[in-house]
């Protein structure tokens, strides 16, 4: 594992040449903490990369954004909350592109070289003439990411960012994140909204292999609802500014670089998790001893994402039997008799067999903030984690009337 850092109040903007801002537009209703316009910048062109969702329907923003990332150079990203510019004809792809112009505009930069992102409601069109005074009235600043963590946020309660530091070949590079999400949370090439930085100099190829090796590993083995937004988008950019020998696939400090990305983008994705919509619990689902990796994951994924876990979590109900039947229907190969598997502390099963627990003690184990179930396969040396939520009323109370 890479030996790094976490920066106190470390932010997307951390990293060495980044500046950004956000504030309250007025396309969402008025909040003092609100904020739904943002900027991200970086004073250098950088090398770039991104992922986008793979549901069939597409907000306009990642129309344009698989266009403009062919060029794999970026220096900035425009975000908005309130609206996802989703399901809107052709005048969405008209906004999306003014939206970029209108940034590049102001920072003196190219419209190919900036990138959208929108969240919120779909089927509603974004407020021009909003976003318009908002970007210009914008102010950069080293400090503005934690403003930008806050625009990007939607049903989120508390903003998600992380920076760290790391030594390669003798400079320090920094990484720094932001994400938002908390309901429409399913894997599927991305989770929502995360806009990663890195002063680190590295070959824009590399990046999108290590970008995507991490977000595999992380935000795309989270689920809160299986729900899949049309929004979904990973970008991360580098200028260079830390002075490091160009990165590339198998040169040196290239695996650090890759294993401290991942870490980042692994406590992103924990964050999500813990911040699901009316979720009052984490819960991570280890998977050890699989056959194959897409095994591992499977199986890890399909127990986070079942809904009667979940709600046995909500309920601190220790009914085991409901993750043997999601491990049964995950698709990977198990083998009944090799199965062991413990909530928490408790071995609630063991090659296959039922284990004795007095059900009080497994109750109270799961009466706690984090619930950790890890499963035993003995098939082979894959393993995979995959973090989700209980499943509350409240997450009904807060579905039922979002737009309302």
């Amino acid at each position: 594992m890479a030996e790094y850092r976490v920066i106190p109040e470390g932010t997307v903007t951390s990293p060495k040449g980044f500046l950004a801002a956000g504030i309250y537009a007025g396309l969402k209703v008025f909040g003092e903490e609100k904020r739904d316009l943002g900027l991200l910048f970086s004073e250098e062109l950088c090398d770039a990369a991104a992922l986008f969702t793979s549901n069939e329907i597409k907000g306009a923003h990642v129309v344009l954004g698989q266009q403009r990332i062919q060029g794999k150079k970026l220096q900035a990203v425009v975000v908005n909350s309130g609206s996802a510019n989703t399901c809107v004809g052709e005048q969405g792809l008209v906004d999306a592109t003014e939206m970029t112009e209108l940034a590049a505009k102001k920072l003196g930069v190219l419209a190919g070289h900036v990138i959208a992102a929108s969240t919120g409601v779909i089927g509603v069109e974004l407020p021009m003439a909003l976003i318009r005074q908002g970007v210009e009235k914008m102010e950069l600043s080293k400090e503005g990411g934690h403003e930008l963590a806050r625009a990007i946020m939607t049903t989120d309660t508390h903003p998600k960012e992380l920076a760290i530091a790391l030594e390669i070949e003798g400079k320090e590079v920094t990484i720094g994140g932001i994400a938002k999400g908390s309901g429409m949370i399913h894997p599927n090439m991305a989770t929502l909204l995360c806009f990663l930085t890195t002063d680190a100099s590295i070959e824009a190829d590399f990046l999108h292999e290590a970008l995507k090796e991490a977000v595999d590993a992380s935000l795309n083995m989270v689920t809160v609802d299986s729900d899949t937004s049309p929004n979904d988008t990973v970008v991360i950019m580098a200028n260079g500014r830390a002075g490091n020998e160009r990165l590339k696939k198998g040169a040196l400090g290239a695996d650090i670089f890759q294993e401290a990305l991942a870490e980042l983008c692994i406590h992103l994705a924990e964050e999500i998790a813990r911040d699901g919509e009316g979720a009052s619990k984490l819960i991570k689902v280890g998977v050890e001893g699989a056959e194959s990796l897409a095994d591992a994951r499977a199986a890890a994924l399909t127990v986070a994402g079942s809904a009667l876990v979940k709600t046995a979590v909500y309920g601190n109900d220790p009914n085991w039997g409901r993750i043997i039947a999601a491990l049964g229907r995950s698709g990977a190969r198990v083998d009944e008799s090799q199965i062991t598997l413990y909530i928490n502390e408790f071995c609630a099963m063991d090659k296959g067999l039922p284990v004795s627990f007095y059900k009080e003690a497994a109750v109270q184990a799961m009466n706690r903030p984090e619930i950790y179930i890890r499963v035993l396969l003995h098939l082979g040396d894959a393993s995979a984690t995959a973090w989700s939520c209980d499943l509350s009323q409240e997450y009904v109370t807060i579905n039922s009337a979002y737009t309302t």
